[in-house]
């Protein structure tokens, strides 16, 4: 016997549940299903939220060949065989074969380059599922190649209309006096997702021998005896909460970082990724304004890695306090990425002469490190001369921030430059 979720499995988009934004009268999905013509696309979303259930309705609907690959099994050869076989169903006039790819975050770059030729040319219209963000996942041409869709956790109502659908409609379980007495327990298990709340209740259902099932929070809870906060480290919430984290630390706020940190521990997740991205944000959002916190963060990852778990907690959260609470300055990150557009917009302007290495006669001769001035040789260790192209001469790239630590740098800064840093 099937497995309740996939007895449940929609066949018609009249009978899928959530994501109205992208299926509901009028969305933008539903339009072009009834269309009968799709373009390909990628379906990012968390766990049990219907990816799959969608593509083979779209599948049924335009009545069209329905390939899948498997990115936990398939390789490369794999990929191309499914192409050829595609080609060779395709008929003139005919909208182009599915090919529907779970998990394609896991396919290595090679497996996805081999996807391009067939996705462009629209041999196959390609349907990926991915919990990870495509961004980060996704190689750049092929993600230029799909749409992209984000699917929703499923909300409490939706939830709700599938136990009542399960309990009224499956052919098992409508043989069973099933009363849903409390539901928060069920749906707090489930986290949004629809293939484990119905798991959950075929779990209730099953383990119950009474005439009529009643179902309460604490009959799930002690039914299943797992921990109601852990979450999945390789899925969507992995990058909520570590961004909730890291936005709480930016903001100042020492009580929704640590509340994030302990999400995090409670949930399992990895000590050394939260010790790196805490060196990052102390980099990027403290920076200048407080130096130390670099020295902290550190501080806290070598200290980690010496003394483990579950004491490693503890410099976690003395590191997170000290971030959160200290005060914030981004002028070297946005210095480095305007350095960086700089770059890009006037390519390889040439090294002005005084400052080029002269190691050679010939290179001396051409006039290479003339007139370079040694800045220890002057009073203050400085000398005013110019470092920039000569193009971009004038141009200011740092900008420092409000902040006690870089003031005291921007005035040593106008004692020397005078006029450059007083603007």
């Amino acid at each position: 016997m099937q497995p309740l979720a996939e007895r449940l499995r929609p066949k018609t988009l009249d009978d899928y549940i959530g994501q109205k934004h992208l299926v509901g009268p009028g969305a933008i999905l539903r339009k072009m299903i009834d269309a009968g013509r799709i373009s390909s696309f990628i379906l990012w979303g968390p766990p049990g939220v219907g990816k799959t259930t969608l593509a083979q309705i779209i599948a049924n609907k335009l009545e069209t060949p329905f390939y899948t690959l498997s990115a936990v099994t398939s390789g490369v050869k794999d990929v191309r065989d499914v192409i050829d076989r595609a080609k060779s169903n395709r008929f003139f006039a005919s909208a182009s074969p599915i090919l529907f790819i779970d998990e394609i975050h896991r396919f290595s770059k090679s497996q996805q380059d081999s996807l391009l030729g067939a996705v462009e040319h629209g041999t196959v219209t390609l349907i990926g599922a991915t919990t990870e963000n495509p961004s980060f996942e996704v190689i750049r041409p092929l993600l230029s190649r799909c749409q992209l869709y984000v699917l929703k956790s499923l909300e409490q109502d939706d939830l709700l209309e599938l136990l009542q659908r399960a309990i009224t409609t499956d052919v098992i379980l409508k043989e069973r006096r099933i009363e849903l007495k409390e539901t928060n327990a069920m749906l707090r298990f489930s986290g949004g997702d629809a293939r484990k709340l119905l798991n959950i209740l075929e779990l209730v259902v099953d383990s119950d021998t009474e005439e009529t099932v009643i179902i309460t929070d604490a009959m799930v809870t002690d039914r299943l005896q797992q921990n109601p906060l852990a979450y999945d480290k390789d899925g969507e919430m992995h990058y909520d909460i570590i961004s909730a984290f890291i936005k709480s630390i930016r903001g100042s706020d020492p009580d929704g970082a640590i509340y994030w940190l302990a999400r995090m521990v409670e949930g399992g997740e990895d000590p050394a990724f939260i010790a790196r991205r805490l060196v990052i944000s102390a980099a990027e959002d403290i920076g200048l304004a407080n130096p130390n916190a670099m020295l902290i963060a550190n501080a806290c990852f070598d200290t980690l890695m010496k003394i483990g778990w579950p004491e490693g907690r503890i410099p976690l959260a003395e590191a997170t306090i000290y971030l959160a609470t200290s005060p914030k300055s981004n002028s070297a990150y946005c210095a480095i990425n305007d350095a960086l557009a700089l770059v890009r917009e006037t390519g390889n302007l040439p090294v002005p002469l005084h400052l080029r290495n002269a190691p050679t006669k010939l290179m001396k001769q051409l006039g290479y490190g003339d007139n370079y001035k040694y800045a220890h040789d002057y009073e203050n260790h400085f000398v005013k001369q110019q470092f920039l192209p000569d193009e971009i001469k004038s141009k200011r790239i740092w900008k420092p921030q409000l902040n006690a630590a870089e003031q005291k740098h921007t005035e040593w800064m106008k004692l020397l430059w005078g006029e450059k840093y007083t603007k």
